[in-house]
């Protein structure tokens, strides 16, 4: 398939990515793309960007910031063009052919960015550049963006010697080929390693009408006629393990479910996870890290790996504290009800919703009828409305990769267009699991006009059945919620800079999506977007006390399953280079051991379903959520303490310093601007019932 790419005709006419595309905003003409477009469309961006970058080290003339720095930064247009189709579609709408291109395409584009940051010519005009920024006559976005160009020269390898330059093109590529493979096995392993099929009425004890209808769809559309089908997929076996009865099937699931990656078969992601580790530890040293959590934390607010384990194990006291008060409360009611067992990771969620229901008079199920798909979706738009004026309308006869993607339109309160957002919101076979944001244009100016981004969140809710549309869970409302600040930060991003604009410290990326939960519990919220799907009543007030009540519910489980996840994610990337790690699980232990993790919790992501870590960019850093949480609750707390939830100057002093400005500086110094002052942790403390 592959050969027969290449021999694909490149001319503009046949390849959609070599045309200036006349779609509605410029979006992707998704069906014209075929997958024999990608390929070609990739190396010719490669060749184009190539031959950018060799006019910049051609020049003779002395190199200034127009010269070298803006046209790198502006250099590489067809490469993104492709590229954020081909990987957006790969995660969102995927299949064999892409898979396989992909394993060609990732190594092939690595070896590419390492031809950039090792070119010595390049690198000596970077240099120069660098070495006189503060005498130029340059502003301060231009200073910034050539001291950020520098540091990414320096940061891959351009002080190296020869000899190492090419020890870190082979760790690069090897690491991009065993990403890529970690990925596509723990893939296949959420689709296909379990499912759990019944076809005895009797098995669906307990479990609502939506779940069981789900379920039987889900059995239908795969000609399991008459049967229940429950996946691996969050919306299947959450519910599965929050009402199901059975507690030996509720057990079968959970085991499919953490068991991924870990099944001794084609698919095993053991061996990988302790390669990339490994080749991490040596990558870090080659660039002159004691370690690759040094490496990467470096540029991050946290500074170093020591601060981070500083500020995990001060939150882990507390939250295993309040977990071990959680596993008490549970037992009680497994003793109560004549249970001769001792919980198990796989009833907590069970016995977590009797909890909920007996000290908070709260079920689930009594706020999903509420929590309409659309509504909650219109909500969150409201909410943005509040707080900046902006409006999104929805577009039809877009251009789409899926038949069931809306597409939004997005404006200023003066009509002004802002741009797109695509939203996807159910599962399939051709998609990963969880919720995201990206985009398929970014924000960007080109000859002084800015064009306006493209941005897409892709989610996993549970599908309409039968005559029930698709009704959120409360996790499924703040994660969208969530998706929708990362929506917002690339729709508000505005820069002149590729390098700079919208982009932040990985501990401070998650802020603007987390700062965007908190409205979602807020009354006068809940009540806009809180109707019920057969009456439209409004979510009644008595509701809304519980669910207030019920904010601190399972947050000793919920902090510590994160908390395990971010120490087992650091202390992979603390490995020492020439350390191997020859038993995966058995690391994973020790390392749960060390922190005292009970045995009625298991991390929230296990090593060898950990795709944040090991594939997903989020290696040395998945802390950053609970990071940018103490950032989240200090902001909200702002607008509470205002006594004005959509503080029209608050907002709007968020969305520039900490939304559309957050690349002009680092990222503590553009809180602060926002802020007035240093965050916080007390808020979350406080939020969390963890003081």
């Amino acid at each position: 398939m592959l050969n027969a790419c290449k021999k694909q005709d490149t001319t503009v006419g046949s390849n959609p990515f070599f045309a200036q595309w006349d779609t509605p905003f410029g979006v992707p003409p998704f069906d014209k793309i075929k997958n024999e477009h990608y390929m070609p469309a990739f190396l010719e961006g490669i060749k184009q960007d190539s031959i950018e970058i060799a006019a910049i080290v051609a020049d003779t003339a002395e190199p200034t910031f127009e010269n070298t720095i803006l046209p790198l930064d502006k250099s590489g247009d067809l490469l993104e063009k492709v590229g954020s189709v081909f990987y957006n579609l790969n995660e969102a709408n995927t299949n064999d052919e892409m898979d396989a291109l992909n394993t060609t395409i990732a190594p092939m584009l690595s070896a590419h960015r390492d031809d950039i940051v090792l070119n010595e010519n390049l690198f000596a005009r970077i240099s120069k550049v660098y070495e006189k920024r503060n005498e130029s006559g340059l502003d301060k976005s231009q200073i910034r963006v050539v001291e950020k160009f520098y540091e990414r020269f320096v940061r891959n390898g351009a002080n190296l010697n020869p000899a190492d330059k090419e020890k870190l093109r082979k760790l690069n590529e090897d690491l991009t080929r065993l990403s890529v493979k970690f990925g596509q096995n723990l893939l296949e392993e959420t689709n296909n390693s379990y499912r759990l099929i019944l076809d005895n009425k009797d098995d669906l004890a307990g479990l609502p009408d939506n779940v069981i209808a789900g379920a039987a769809d889900a059995a239908h559309e795969d000609s399991l006629n008459g049967k229940w089908l429950f996946t691996l997929h969050k919306p299947s076996w959450i519910p599965f393990l929050q009402y199901s009865q059975k507690r030996d099937l509720r057990e079968k699931i959970y085991r499919g479910y953490f068991m991924r990656g870990n099944n001794n078969n084609e698919y095993d992601n053991k061996e990988i996870v302790g390669k990339i580790a490994t080749l991490r530890a040596e990558r870090a040293k080659l660039l002159g890290f004691s370690n690759h959590a040094s490496f990467k934390i470096a540029i991050n607010m946290a500074k170093t790996p020591e601060n981070v384990y500083s500020f995990l194990y001060k939150l882990w006291d507390p939250a295993l504290k309040r977990s071990k008060q959680e596993v008490k409360d549970m037992q009680s009611i497994i003793h109560s009800e004549g249970g001769a067992f001792k919980l198990a990771s796989w009833d907590w969620w069970y016995y977590a919703e009797k909890v909920r229901k007996q000290k908070y008079d709260l079920d689930e199920s009594q706020l999903k009828p509420y929590f309409k798909l659309e509504n909650v979706r219109d909500g969150m738009f409201w909410v943005a409305n509040q707080l900046y004026g902006i409006t999104f309308t929805k577009l039809d006869s877009m251009p789409v990769y899926f038949p069931d993607v809306e597409v939004f339109e997005a404006k200023e309160a003066d009509g002004t267009h802002l741009g797109l957002l695509y939203l996807d919101y159910f599962p399939r076979e051709s998609k990963r699991g969880g919720a995201w944001c990206t985009s398929f244009r970014n924000a960007q100016y080109r000859d002084g006009k800015k064009i306006a981004p493209i941005v897409s969140v892709v989610f996993n809710a549970t599908k309409p059945a039968g005559d029930l549309p698709s009704l959120l869970s409360w996790d499924d409302v703040t994660t969208l919620f969530h998706e929708f600040g990362h929506a917002l930060h690339g729709l508000f991003t505005d820069g002149k800079y590729d390098l700079t604009a919208g982009n932040v410290p990985d501990d401070f990326v998650e802020l603007p999506s987390q700062v965007m939960e908190n409205w979602a519990s807020e009354p006068a919220v809940l009540k806009h977007y809180g109707k019920h799907y057969k009456t439209g009543e409004t979510i009644p007030d008595a509701l809304i006390e519980k669910i207030q009540k019920s904010g601190q519910f399972n947050q000793g489980f919920e902090t510590v399953e994160y908390l395990a996840a971010s120490v087992l994610d650091m202390d992979y990337h603390m490995l020492k280079p020439g350390d191997s790690i020859p038993d995966v699980l058995a690391f994973e232990n020790k390392s749960m051991d060390r922190i005292g993790l009970i045995p009625e919790i298991i991390p929230r992501y296990r090593s060898t379903y950990f795709a944040h870590t090991f594939s997903g960019g989020y290696d040395a850093g998945y802390y950053v959520y609970i990071w940018a949480a103490v950032l989240d609750a200090d902001a909200f707390d702002a607008f509470k303490k205002s006594g004005d939830i959509f503080n029209k100057d608050l907002a709007a002093k968020f969305r520039k310093y900490c939304l559309a400005e957050c690349g002009e500086d680092e990222g503590m110094v553009q809180y602060r601007l926002f802020r007035g002052q240093d965050p916080s942790v007390e808020p979350l403390l406080v939020r969390r019932g963890l003081k």
